[in-house]
């Protein structure tokens, strides 16, 4: 058989670098070839201290949230671990969310930011939280991540707007907003799969969903300040 001509190899290599998915933002903080660039190694210094003291908050926040929502799953994946559908869904976000903390723990050194001291109640709360809701049925427990990404999600959101201001000069801020934007996307796809798998069929769904946004708003405002 004749070998495939230069052109035809050509093309087939086209085809396959087309289907290969686009690197995400925030693949650029678990690239060890990339750990030196001043893109993921500096911070905006020469800010003025409404927008440092802004920034900082942010950073807490998310790093906190990301701690939150990786307890969360693996509160509901002790429950619900061994479910054949229900199990392999909360494994995949899990596993996402594992992406997103380190990734925002970088980001926590690289610009300096103090973490939370509730980060143990995170730990613990986040755990209790994704347990008990899982104990209460599978529809209960995607109720409970479709509550929270819902907020978690319009949060990055307003932090986008809030960013707009910073230094667009900066290496480190272009990435910043990407990988900001990448994780807001992710959450809100969190939320799609939940209601995908009857998040709103669960008992007492209004109930559930207000308290659950409630008690994370109150977490976003105490973890900006402390």
């Amino acid at each position: 058989m004749a070998a495939p001509s230069k052109a035809l190899r050509t093309q087939s290599r086209c085809i396959v670098t087309a289907h290969q998915p686009k690197p995400k933002p925030s693949s650029i903080y678990l690239d060890s070839a990339k750990s030196e660039g001043p893109e993921v190694t500096t911070t905006p210094l020469a800010l003025p201290e409404h927008q440092r003291q802004a920034l900082d908050s942010a950073l807490r926040v998310d790093q906190a949230g990301e701690l939150a929502a990786n307890y969360i799953y693996m509160g509901q994946m002790a429950v619900l671990g061994k479910d054949p559908v229900t199990g392999p869904l909360i494994q995949d976000m899990w596993d996402q969310e594992k992406k997103h903390l380190a990734v925002m723990n970088k980001l926590q050194g690289q610009h300096r930011v103090r973490p939370t001291v509730l980060w143990e109640v995170a730990r613990a709360a986040g755990f209790g939280l994704g347990a008990v809701t899982a104990l209460m049925g599978k529809e209960a427990a995607m109720a409970c991540t479709e509550a929270v990404e819902t907020v978690i999600g319009e949060h990055y959101d307003d932090q986008l707007k809030e960013m707009e201001d910073l230094p667009a000069n900066h290496p480190s801020v272009p990435v910043l907003k990407s990988v900001i934007a990448e994780f807001r996307d992710d959450e809100l796809e969190h939320l799609d799969i939940a209601v995908e798998n009857h998040s709103q069929r669960a008992p007492a769904h209004a109930l559930l969903s207000t308290v659950v946004g409630a008690g994370c708003k109150a977490a976003i405002e105490l973890c900006k300040r402390i």
